[in-house]
């Protein structure tokens, strides 16, 4: 079965920096579509990150363009986002999602649990 599991949350300060990981297994890494979601507390969930392992297209939501970086490792299995210059918006529980045929900020087809980041002001 499809397992996704985020790791790397925490706490961190304001400019500061924090790297995610999603650890995949269960299903064809190489092509599928792996993508980030956040839910903020009171808020709709929404895209932040995406790519595409068949081509290594990536792609961002326009709050995190220039702060966030996706890349994939696919002798691991691992998806990993770089995020810097955290602000406190960035406060949120982020999910690791993987979809058979593409990236969508809309939804995808398999999600796992959260990693929570809370960025300090």
């Amino acid at each position: 079965d499809v397992q996704l599991q985020a790791s790397g949350g925490g706490l961190v300060q304001a400019g500061g920096s924090l790297r995610l990981s999603c650890a995949t297994s269960g299903f064809t890494f190489d092509d599928h579509a792996i993508g980030w979601f956040r839910q903020a507390p009171g808020k709709e969930r929404e895209g932040v990150s995406c790519i595409t392992n068949i081509d290594g297209n990536t792609f961002y939501a326009d709050s995190v363009k220039g702060r966030f970086t996706i890349s994939s490792d696919n002798a691991k299995n691992t998806v990993y986002l770089q995020m810097n210059s955290l602000k406190p918006e960035d406060t949120a529980v982020y999910y690791c999602t993987a979809d058979e045929d593409h990236c969508s900020f809309h939804g995808m087809d398999y999600w796992g649990k959260g990693t929570l980041v809370t960025v300090s002001s």
